[in-house]
């Protein structure tokens, strides 16, 4: 089969507007209806059909951007009264908020944290589908889309971290992924959300790319994709739109690249995913972000360091950040008492094994009763978030470390 035609038959699954009932150990999961077509959106469509309580909040950042936030405050069934600690969870690019929770309760890291004495509050980062307003930028104006995960760290886990310590009067857990564990590690190096965060499980961590092996990503980086995109004038990555099926089809055709296993070839080899989840993945998931995020990530692979975004000369730099290169984050600043947990793949090729001991390298001074890290052979980049089994191999764990340091 040819790309063009692999590339219509995704097109028409995903807009085929399917249903999917995933069978669990007890029962079966409420199919999932479309959040889109939902009144309350993620509230109506996903969480309270599972027997939760569900809220939705909202939160303005430093710069103007209106960020959507949901939160399950206890049990299934409402579980016991009383105050409970907050977990903050903060989704990887080009996901949102739906990704803890794709799989039934007893799977997804969202209904597990709830039903073991946690207070949820779950994020859709900026552009995603929940987040796509601003004070006075339409999505249609390229400034809404003129930023990379240096805002996301920089105004965006402030804004929402911040929207939890007041609501809840206390320190919270945090859980990222992907992404989700640049932007936190960037903000921690800066001083930033340490005085309001208890602990930090990082799953699938990212920092450093040197030795990212996906071949999707290397071929998309290596061929400065994003700056051209950028050059043309689109600030917009949509995946499913004309920008990125024509972007996927450009790095497919390079040598060496192959896409008729997409996610393998992007993430891994994901050992233990549902195929029914994989499906409701591929039609809710995917989400827009700024090419200058993408663009951003090719910088790190590229120079093999973990810095600020490149403008992409001196001057433009320099009226950036005061100085003719962009800055460097200094991970060996986070502050060696802040627990953190590191979780991460053997199989996963975005973030790889050898890049995580260079993060490890970075917090060698780390207390060492707060530092753990634990290696899941395994595992690929979506098994963490995914994975039918990523309770008992990982999220239990998270429990006890969180348990731990409450």
């Amino acid at each position: 089969m040819g790309f063009r035609c692999w590339l219509l038959v995704i097109t028409f699954v995903l807009s085929m507007g399917f249903h999917c009932e995933l069978a669990e150990a007890h029962g079966q999961r409420q199919p999932l209806q479309s959040p889109e077509a939902a009144d309350d959106g993620v509230c109506t469509a996903v969480v309270n059909p599972q027997g939760y309580e569900c809220q939705e909040y909202e939160v303005k950042t430093q710069d103007g951007y209106i960020l959507t936030m949901h939160r399950i405050p206890q049990a299934r069934g409402g579980g016991s009264a009383g105050k409970r600690q907050p977990v903050l969870l903060q989704h990887g690019v080009l996901m949102d908020g739906l990704t803890w929770l794709l799989n039934p309760p007893q799977q997804s890291l969202a209904f597990v944290l709830a039903d073991n004495g946690f207070d949820v509050w779950i994020t859709h980062g900026r552009g995603t589908r929940w987040s796509r307003r601003h004070e006075s930028l339409d999505t249609s104006d390229p400034a809404y889309w003129a930023w990379s995960w240096d805002e996301l760290a920089s105004y965006d886990l402030p804004a929402t971290v911040g929207l939890v310590f007041q609501q809840t009067g206390q320190k919270l857990h945090y859980v990222g992924h992907s992404m989700g564990t640049l932007t936190a590690l960037s903000a921690f190096s800066e001083g930033k959300l340490v005085d309001k965060i208890k602990s930090a499980a990082l799953l699938s961590p990212v920092a450093y790319l040197t030795y990212m092996t996906t071949p999707i990503g290397i071929a998309a980086a290596s061929a400065f994709s994003g700056e051209t995109l950028g050059a043309l004038g689109v600030a917009e990555f949509d995946p499913k739109g004309a920008v990125g099926t024509n972007f996927l089809e450009s790095v497919c055709a390079m040598p060496g690249v192959n896409c008729y296993d997409l996610m393998a070839s992007f993430t891994g080899p994901n050992c233990c995913l549902n195929d029914s989840t994989v499906n409701v993945y591929l039609k809710y998931e995917l989400q827009p972000t700024s090419v200058r995020t993408l663009v951003h990530f090719s910088q790190t692979f590229r120079r093999g360091g973990i810095t600020k975004y490149d403008y992409g000369s001196s001057m433009a730099n320099m009226a950036a950040y005061g100085e003719s290169s962009p800055p460097e984050y200094h991970i060996s600043n986070i502050p060696h008492d802040l627990p953190l947990l590191l979780s991460y793949g053997g199989g996963d090729m975005l973030s790889d094994v050898k890049d995580v001991q260079l993060l490890l390298n970075d917090l060698r001074n780390h207390d060492a009763d707060k530092l753990v890290a634990q290696l899941v052979e395994e595992y690929a980049h979506l098994d963490f978030v995914m994975g039918v089994n990523a309770k008992q191999v990982v999220y239990d764990g998270l429990i006890a470390f969180f348990y731990k340091h409450s």
